[in-house]
């Protein structure tokens, strides 16, 4: 974390926008949600086109998430050893490269197989991304700034979320296939990696001591033993690896709501709309008080909001319960993500970014292998329904389970042990 800046903030709600670096890294992030997720709908809608599985878009999420979650120990601490830009430039770099083969596959008309060993080279590429990526934000930032960098960080990703498939959907629709969608997300991830390259040198407070089994570790021990931290990604893992119905969507565009590419684009936005707007809200108005316990009621209600979108059959009440279950999920991601990086030394945020992706992609890519898995055996309305179910039921047992976490109140005074 920089050092606190004695000086105050012009305009408070907009004092992360004070620091060079944090805009160029928040341009180039937002470049790189836009491409990945121009990527994903033309993904989902192609592979569905091909087999008309819910089981191959299953194999979709599990192709990113397994190489991740096996790389995750040994790329958080290089996260916490090498600096973080000059990784994250390595890997928007590599994803540029991934996302141009998807083009040329579709282009020669390839089946699903090829895709799949895509996905896996664009997990092992993300798992290096995302500790680097997550580890990175405290040290753009003096400490006072922190909590309204997060903010911000987590509203343009929730932009890029509503824009990227808003563009991916129309431009499948526009080119009649995937094709010109991959190299956009080509073109928009080389955009991030021109921005990265802009950023001056930002230095990694490194542990001297030698790496062992020991230091690969820390952060998995350091997680497991801090409950405050535990408790809050633990929760996202089961809440959206239950709930989430993104895997789905294709199906709900295609075969339930009767509509085509634009559609799946549409409603893919939808949670990102939600969440974009309460990020602004937060912005202006950020949480100060009793934030554990309002981190657990926006979790219960993401869930309920699942069960209604799963129930629907209107494309608009479809959208609204997918805005209501993003702008709950806002909450929870800027809350949860406060935490774990205040919480953290920086000597150990790579390694305990690296253990946080490690739930966030069980959360979503492995949440779509279990609704692709769930949909194949018991329907996909009952799906999405059950897992909303059991999203209310996590929460009940989270506030039993953790207290500490339930116990939270200003974030600001959840301080790394000394």
């Amino acid at each position: 974390m920089r050092p606190v800046d004695a000086r105050a903030s012009r305009v408070p709600w907009l004092s992360a926008f004070e620091h060079r670096e944090f805009n160029l890294f928040l341009g180039a992030r937002l470049l790189a949600v836009l491409g990945t997720q121009m990527q994903s709908v033309a993904i989902g809608w192609q592979v569905y086109a091909l087999t008309k599985r819910p089981l191959d878009l299953a194999w979709v999420g599990l192709a990113q998430f397994v190489p991740a979650a096996c790389l995750s120990i040994f790329t958080g601490h290089v996260a916490d050893r090498f600096e973080r830009v000059r990784i994250m430039m390595t890997c928007y770099a590599a994803m540029t490269g991934l996302m141009l083969a998807l083009a040329a596959l579709a282009h020669a008309g390839a089946g699903v197989g090829p895709i799949y060993v895509v996905l896996v080279g664009a997990g092992i590429t993300r798992a290096f991304l995302g500790p680097a990526s997550q580890s990175l934000v405290p040290k753009l930032v003096p400490q006072e700034h922190f909590a309204n960098a997060v903010t911000w960080s987590s509203s343009s990703w929730q932009g890029a979320m509503v824009v990227g498939p808003t563009l991916g959907g129309i431009a499948y629709a526009a080119f009649a296939g995937p094709e010109r969608v991959y190299e956009l997300a080509a073109g928009a991830m080389l955009g991030g990696f021109v921005l990265l390259a802009l950023m001056g040198r930002i230095p990694v407070t490194a542990s001297k001591a030698p790496t062992t089994a020991s230091t690969l570790l820390a952060g998995v021990r350091y997680v497991r033993d801090n409950q405050v931290i535990l408790g809050a990604i633990a929760l996202d893992l089961f809440a959206v690896l239950l709930g989430g119905a993104t895997a789905l969507l294709p199906i709900y565009a295609r075969d339930i709501l009767h509509s085509g590419p634009w559609a799946l684009g549409a409603l893919r936005s939808a949670p990102a709309v939600g969440a974009a707007v309460t990020g602004v809200v937060l912005a202006l108005r950020p949480i100060e008080r009793r934030a554990g316990a309002r981190m657990l009621a926006c979790v219960a209600v993401f869930g309920a909001g699942t069960i209604v979108f799963g129930l629907s059959r209107s494309f608009a009440l479809s959208l609204v319960a997918l805005a209501v279950v993003g702008a709950a999920d806002m909450v929870s991601v800027v809350v949860r993500s406060a935490l774990v990086q205040i919480a953290t030394p920086d000597a150990m945020r790579g390694r305990v970014s690296a253990v946080n992706m490690v739930f966030i992609g069980a959360s979503n890519e492995l949440g779509e292998f279990e609704s692709g898995l769930t949909a194949q055996l018991f329907g996909t309305v009952e799906s999405v329904v059950i897992g909303g179910i059991g999203t209310l039921a996590v929460v009940a047992l989270w506030i039993w389970r953790f207290p500490k976490l339930r116990s939270v109140d200003r974030l600001q005074d959840v301080a790394p042990p000394t």
